[in-house]
């Protein structure tokens, strides 16, 4: 149920549209480790409003549609608070390209780096693109209690990917040392 709350979270702190939560909020500040697109958003609203945690109001606009801005209600400020109180169960962890190393036995070595080194660029990628981010929180702001628990998210994600390098660059080393023989593993 994190996705409702994530949205009462940021609705505290002022009132928005689904499109700007999902563009100037999700997108800037929690996708990298909570991403949520834009029919999430609008489903989750709508089901805050049935709860009474938010209520909406619709801003005529004269040169676009009309925007529904949301707002939080004082039922969801309580029911935030509550669930910020709860202790999180652990997240099931699930990566379909471990899945398919685990089962990598019947491809080349060759086959094998090339698996191996495509998941290293992307994940290089994503550290380069935390690393992007990491530069809005070192900014005089950054001693504030809101921006640098932010940052803390943002740190976690940046240490996971290093992580994630180095094992990678382990397992290519790994592979390229395996006898080449895939057909003896079917």
């Amino acid at each position: 149920m994190s996705l409702p709350h994530a949205i009462l979270g940021f609705l505290q702190v002022m009132p928005f549209t689904g499109y700007d939560l999902k563009t100037r909020i999700f997108d800037r500040t929690v996708a990298h480790f909570w991403p949520a697109v834009q029919p999430q958003i609008y489903r989750e609203l709508e089901k805050l409003e049935e709860h009474g945690w938010v209520t909406s109001q619709i801003e005529p606009q004269l040169d676009r549609p009309n925007r529904r801005v949301y707002t939080i209600t004082d039922a969801g400020r309580v029911a935030f608070a509550g669930w910020m109180q709860t202790v999180q169960p652990l997240p099931a962890y699930r990566d379909a390209f471990l899945i398919q190393v685990f089962f990598a036995a019947q491809l080349s070595n060759a086959e094998l780096v090339a698996l191996l080194r495509g998941q290293l660029v992307a994940r290089q990628e994503r550290l380069a693109a935390y690393r992007a981010l990491e530069w809005d929180y070192q900014t005089d702001t950054v001693h504030r209690r809101r921006e640098r628990l932010a940052h803390l998210t943002l740190e976690l994600g940046m240490q996971l990917e290093s992580a994630y390098i180095g094992w990678l660059e382990s397992a290519i080393s790994v592979a390229v040392s395996l006898p080449d023989d895939p057909a003896a593993s079917r």
